[in-house]
């Protein structure tokens, strides 16, 4: 196996880490040349059972590659995260979500069973009952702290051809989170079924809450929003609309949500000669990694005397009925916006991210920079907004920067169960701790 060969040449002394050259991830990492783990053959989908809807599937398929597969038989994974290049394995020990996580969870929770490369060279196979019961339960928010999936067999979903959408505008925030906690409870607004939801705050008294329903007839010609038209714009200017269930699952990824304006997509005269094959957040993604390299935003900013830019690119999570009090926050502290809107449900405790059963979160995903000064360094509004998120009984999400310290880190991602874990799995400490990789930014 690779894999473990790959593993064998790694020195006793060396973090065992991923060797892998694309990452959705958001955290500046130490450099490091020390070699990894091969996972080049963990790329695809091993089957699709449409009798059971499961299909089983290696650690590391993207989920572009994955419902390519599946939507041939009518099916899709219960939930599918907006970005084309997030795989399985990631998803599920990073974290994933989207619009149909109200009624479905979280990627994990989906998992009917996964094998696990732990820090000892071993696989081993995790499922809810078992011996290895307490992997299964910890590995979703545990960034590959704890191993690594090779393999993953998750529940599949039917869906017809198309998805209807209506998009629903709200004047004031209390009145959408109520909207919101009442969708999620009854899974319909006014009498019509609602399959998959979401939103975007683009300004204090402007949100709007996409509804979308499942449907097996086209009732127009379905919109495309991979050329000239850009998705969250429509979202402003269309009362209803309509998608293959293809174009609905990645209609974010064309322009990274909103995020490629900053690279002059979604100018006309520029969009019109940008290949289509680079609109699509991976593209995004390796533009920005210049920038951050060499420093263009910054220098640019110097010529133009504008102030120094703080990075703030963040998803969280808080209560439903918490949702107005945070984003009025948001607005008078951090001003950023759009804001996108997610609600979901989680059906059990998950140690590593202990949100409450049952109970109705919106996460809240903000990317973009703020103009601080010279005290960008200390990143205040990053550290503002844990805080803020912390006081309103809120989590959030690990795949960007985080400031925490050691006692509240542990405290909010039950560090005294990761470490338990981590001691069985990886007693000689092979792998980067959560904290590390989070907080220290240890190469992960």
């Amino acid at each position: 196996m690779r894999l473990q060969a790959s593993y064998a040449r790694i020195a006793p002394t060396d973090v065992v880490r991923l060797a892998k050259k694309t990452s959705n991830l958001f955290r500046q990492r130490a450099a490091t040349t020390a070699p990894g783990l091969d996972v080049e053959g963990l790329a695809g989908v091993i089957s699709i059972d449409t009798k059971a809807l499961t299909a089983d599937v290696q650690g590391m398929c993207t989920y572009e590659d994955l419902v390519a597969e599946t939507l041939k038989f009518g099916l899709i994974p219960y939930v599918v995260p907006q970005l084309k290049t997030i795989t399985l394995g990631g998803a599920v020990t990073g974290l994933g979500i989207e619009s149909t996580s109200f009624r479905n969870g979280l990627p994990h929770e989906s998992v009917l069973e996964l094998d696990i490369f732990t820090g000892t060279g071993e696989v081993v196979t995790c499922t809810p009952e078992g011996e290895h019961a307490d992997l299964y339960r910890t590995f979703p928010n545990s960034y590959g702290s704890l191993g690594y999936a090779t393999r993953l067999r998750i529940k599949l979903e039917k869906v017809p051809p198309y998805v209807a959408l209506r998009h629903v505008r709200f004047h004031e925030a209390d009145k959408l989170a109520a909207a919101i906690a009442d969708i999620a409870e009854s899974g319909e607004w006014e009498g019509t079924r609602v399959d998959g939801l979401d939103g975007v705050a683009f300004e204090p008294g402007e949100y709007y809450l996409t509804l979308a329903t499942w449907t097996e007839e086209a009732s127009a010609e379905p919109s495309d929003y991979t050329g000239q038209d850009i998705y969250f714009r429509s979202v402003q200017n269309r009362e209803t609309d309509l998608l293959t269930i293809h174009d609905y699952l990645w209609r974010w990824d064309t322009d990274w949500f909103w995020c490629s304006g900053a690279f002059g997509a979604q100018n006309p005269r520029i969009r019109r000669f940008w290949p289509r094959r680079w609109r699509r957040s991976d593209a995004y993604m390796k533009l920005l990694a210049l920038d951050l390299r060499f420093g263009i935003a910054d220098r640019l900013d110097r010529r133009a005397g504008r102030a120094e830019r703080e990075r703030v690119v963040q998803d969280i999570e808080v209560p439903v009925d918490r949702l107005a009090e945070f984003l009025e926050w948001f607005d008078a502290e951090i001003g950023m916006r759009p804001v996108w809107l997610c609600p979901l449900r989680s059906s059990q405790v998950w140690p590593s991210y202990p949100l409450v059963p049952e109970r109705t979160y919106v996460n809240a995903g903000f990317w973009g920079t703020v103009h601080v000064g010279p005290d960008r360094v200390n990143a205040p509004m990053n550290r503002a907004i844990e805080a803020e998120v912390h006081r309103l009984d809120g989590h959030k999400s690990l795949y960007s920067e985080s400031f925490y310290d050691r006692e509240t880190f542990d405290r909010l991602y039950d560090g005294r169960n990761l470490e338990a874990v981590k001691r069985r799995y990886d007693p000689a400490g092979r792998l980067t701790s959560l904290y590390e990789k989070a907080v220290k930014k240890v190469e992960a």
